[in-house]
């Protein structure tokens, strides 16, 4: 026992088939109904959000470290063919938010062009691209041909 709680409560001997209809309105599930029907009827479902934050680590492709800028300026340089898909994308927004304030993400895409997974066509016929992604997120980006030459300057 912990808390006062036993530990496991015992299942019921018959589980009847659930509707293949979707569970009510509030509800992510009908086991989630079932508990909060009978098991749970004292709790409150659904009512409050909770944030939290996961720790990972990123391993920049590249980093260039401007040792005239006071203070050093570093920017962590990532090389991208294409997202796989919007998780991916969203990962770099959070390793942005996660940045000291003289360090910067920048990319170098190989063809900024590129739609960016599931982004949906626009009323003119054209998709969010990688570039435009970039953009609207903070982001500086460079191709192949753009990137600035104090990159490759020892």
């Amino acid at each position: 026992m912990r808390h006062g709680y036993p530990l496991r409560i015992p299942r019921p001997k018959s589980v009847k088939k659930r509707s293949k209809q979707k569970p009510p309105k509030g509800y992510d599930s009908w086991f989630e109904y079932e508990l909060h029907q009978k098991l749970l009827r004292g709790c409150k479902c659904h009512t409050e959000a909770v944030e939290y934050v996961q720790v990972k680590t990123y391993h920049p492709d590249f980093i260039y470290v401007d040792s005239m800028t006071k203070g050093g300026w570093k920017v962590y340089i990532e090389a991208k063919g294409r997202f796989r898909d919007r998780g991916e994308a969203r990962k770099y927004i959070d390793v942005k938010q996660g940045l000291k304030k003289n360090e910067e993400l920048a990319f170098v895409f190989w063809n900024a062009q590129t739609p960016m997974p599931g982004a949906r066509r626009r009323t003119d016929g054209t998709k969010l691209t990688h570039g435009e992604w970039a953009s609207l997120n903070g982001f500086r980006y460079f191709t192949e041909e753009t990137i600035p030459a104090a990159w490759g300057l020892k």
